[in-house]
């Protein structure tokens, strides 16, 4: 088989194996699926297609979740100007930008209609938390809360590794199991790590502020970071674990085809010969969030335990979130 053929075969397998996970969505948890699929309606966005409203979801008690309050999404960076449109129709108060400074250098900022530019860009160019406040009453305040390990930035790493073009660093990287390893420990780093602690606990203070939502916040992919922040959000409200399960593996359905291209992007560019190592990574596995919820588990009486001493939360953020989120 020549290189040519190789390769092509690498992205034949990859195309493949993105369009499972997204198969695999539908299969697992149907109810919990079926509920998903009703609820989770896309924003619509041409710029962010894993955008997405919580709203719809059914806790234990039997609230549902009020549509057009809560909102979930990948990076900004790219909406279009009909996509501002449709986010300025949603009234939105506030944007949380989970990403690091690296992620925003490389991608660009965020595209918040009536606020400038050059505050947008400087604001997310750093690696403290800073806020650009709204201009206008009715206008929208920006959240910058990058969330990284300062010791090993996944999204630093990856981009080494693609730019060295070095299939030997490629594979030791991310092969034989590594890439979902590292996937998994990231994870369990959302729950271990003090800093990252808070800055998941903010937002969630933000959405339970008497003038919270609407509220968007999102990371990249709209799949690690704010998957959690999502899990932890639900999980407090009383919806469902597999809902909750079903809702974070949503993101390989609405993203299955920009994985596609992206690991398209690799194989013609020459960046990867391999380019199916990188699914792990793009992909969301139950067995990470699993991963999340072992650590609280393991360090924690329960959720409601670490709702208060490890996110530092209490009663009356619990109760702004129920006043603001769920329906009478």
């Amino acid at each position: 088989m020549t290189e040519q053929q190789t390769e092509t075969a690498a992205i034949g397998a990859t195309r493949k194996a993105a369009r499972t996970s997204a198969e695999d969505f539908r299969k697992a948890a149907p109810e919990a699926v079926s509920q998903v699929l009703q609820q989770a309606r896309s924003l619509g966005l041409r710029g962010a297609v894993n955008a997405r409203d919580l709203g719809g979801y059914r806790t234990a008690g039997g609230q549902v979740l009020r549509p057009g309050v809560a909102l979930r999404s990948d990076g900004l960076n790219r909406l279009t100007d009909e996509d501002l449109d449709l986010l300025g129709a949603l009234g939105l108060r506030q944007v949380v930008d989970l990403r690091s400074l690296d992620e925003v250098r490389e991608a660009g900022p965020d595209r918040v209609r009536g606020l400038p530019v050059a505050e947008i860009a400087a604001a997310e160019l750093s690696a403290a938390p800073i806020i650009v406040e709204r201009t206008t009453p009715d206008g929208v305040t920006l959240h910058h809360l990058p969330v990284f390990a300062a010791d090993f930035d996944i999204y630093v790493a990856l981009r080494d590794a693609l730019a060295d073009r070095s299939p030997e660093k490629q594979r030791a990287l991310l092969g034989d199991g590594r890439a979902a390893a590292m996937m998994t420990g990231l994870y369990r780093w959302f729950v271990t790590d003090r800093v990252a602690r808070e800055r998941f606990a903010t937002v969630l203070r933000l959405l339970a502020a008497p003038d919270g939502a609407p509220l968007l916040f999102h990371c990249s992919a709209g799949k690690d970071r704010t998957g959690w922040t999502a899990a932890l959000l639900l999980t407090a409200l009383g919806v469902d674990r597999e809902t909750v399960f079903a809702d974070y593996l949503l993101t390989n359905e609405r993203s299955a085809e920009i994985v596609e291209n992206i690991v398209d992007s690799f194989g013609t560019r020459g960046l990867m010969q391999e380019p199916e190592l990188l699914l792990p990574v793009f992909r969301a596995e139950r067995c990470y969030l699993e991963a999340a919820f072992e650590e609280v588990a393991a360090g924690w009486a329960d959720f409601e335990a670490f709702w208060q001493d490890g996110l530092g939360l209490d009663d009356a953020v619990l109760a702004g979130l129920r006043a603001n989120l769920l329906a009478p």
